[in-house]
């Protein structure tokens, strides 16, 4: 772990038993930020466990010794967390049909949470995907932050 002018950055590999670390390390650097309300980081804390699950299930899909990248990055107003991996990435849009979380047969099917969850928790969701792997990019503000965090 290297931290660096208000940025955390955690290098993990690809394994579940890790996933504890990465929610750790994330609270703790969330926690820095005084404005920051326990529940926030909570949230936070869960959506980097989403991300960073499916991260470690790209990396055992290509069977990858590579580590996962998680980034945090603290700013007046907001808090930034990159989880990066070295998987194919997918394209969201049939995904998001498929797992439509308020489906009748939704307990039928065992996965495809991950990436409504986040984008429940939170404040702005992105999903980078290419040649060299996938990023999502994950932001929550403190309150009076530039989007409606204060609220939840």
């Amino acid at each position: 772990m290297r931290a660096d002018r208000g940025e955390v950055i955690l290098e993990i590999p690809a394994r579940a038993d890790y996933l504890v670390v990465a929610r750790q390390v994330v609270a703790a650097a969330a926690s820095v930020e005084p404005t920051m309300r326990d529940e926030r980081i909570d949230d936070l804390r869960v959506a980097v466990s989403e991300a960073t699950t499916n991260a470690i299930e790209a990396h055992a899909d290509l069977s990858s010794d590579e580590r996962i990248v998680i980034r945090c990055n603290l700013a007046d107003d907001r808090i930034e967390v990159e989880v990066i991996d070295r998987g194919p990435g997918f394209d969201e849009a049939p995904a998001a049909e498929v797992h439509d979380p308020t489906h009748p047969d939704r307990l039928e099917w065992e996965r495809g949470l991950g990436i409504p969850l986040m984008r429940e928790l939170a404040d702005e969701t992105e999903i980078r995907s290419g040649e060299g792997g996938t990023a999502v990019r994950l932001t929550v503000y403190a309150p009076g932050g530039r989007r409606g965090s204060a609220e939840r």
